[in-house]
């Protein structure tokens, strides 16, 4: 599926005249952009309705890393949900698999508007929203959740990092459940990526889980996905709690 939306932001504007002229009372004016977000995306409606309440469903969020950007949807498959549901499985979930397109990074605030058109079209319950995602996915997962932290019932960041410089003091996620995986192998990505944000956010106060395969590099993530336990965990978890 490919969606595009075209949002109208709005902002007020002081009016040069009325500066120039010094009166005591700014004029304002709304000005409006409109903001075009164009995504390609895979999304799995289950058969298994056993998590629905009140009719909505559970949604989890999937960012792919960077060798999967392009227009060509079939490679979001690769890793991850997609490639699980395309195997046969049917998870319990609404599953959201956008694709990123070439030689971009996700970004933070046309993901959050194409997660919002999704819950407008389709029964997702919006207390139970989960994001992960692996490597460059990974990145935005974090930066992501740090953005709209009211948006997730709990993340699951794989192999990534986080460039926002808020990790002294990350009170915006400290109170979400967070569940982190990495291999200490890892020559893409290190693994003090991941270690260095988990200690900031325990040292906030956050319970913050972190699982470090031994023996893993940069492939943290199948063995992640394959694990039942990580969808166990997250319906364990609603904004409603």
């Amino acid at each position: 599926m490919k969606i595009i939306l075209f949002v109208s932001l709005f902002f007020l504007a002081g009016s040069l005249q009325a500066q120039e002229s010094q009166q005591p009372h700014t004029i304002n004016q709304i000005r409006s952009i409109d903001v075009k977000v164009n995504f390609q995306y895979l999304l799995h409606l289950p058969e298994d309705r056993r998590h629905a309440q009140d009719g909505r469903l559970p949604m989890i969020v999937f960012l792919h890393g960077a060798g999967e950007r392009g227009n060509d949807i079939e490679l979001v498959k690769v890793h991850g949900p997609p490639k699980l549901i395309s195997q046969g499985q049917d998870l319990p979930f609404i599953v959201l698999s956008p694709q990123c397109p070439a030689n971009e990074r996700w970004e933070a605030h046309s993901l959050k508007l194409l997660i919002d058109e999704i819950a407008k079209r389709h029964p997702v319950d919006t207390d139970r929203i989960y994001l992960t995602g692996l490597s460059m996915g990974g990145y935005g997962s974090w930066d992501l959740s740090i953005a709209y932290p009211e948006a997730f019932a709990a993340i699951a960041p794989i192999c990534g990092g986080s460039d926002v410089n808020a990790w002294d003091a990350p009170g915006s996620i400290r109170d979400m459940p967070v569940w982190a995986f990495h291999g200490a192998m890892d020559a893409v990505v290190p693994v003090e990526k991941t270690v260095n944000i988990i200690r900031s956010l325990r040292r906030a106060g956050s319970d913050a889980k972190l699982t470090i395969y031994p023996d893993a590099g940069h492939d943290s993530w199948t063995e992640t996905y394959d694990n039942p336990k990580l969808y166990e965990w997250f319906l364990q978890h609603s904004n409603k709690e």
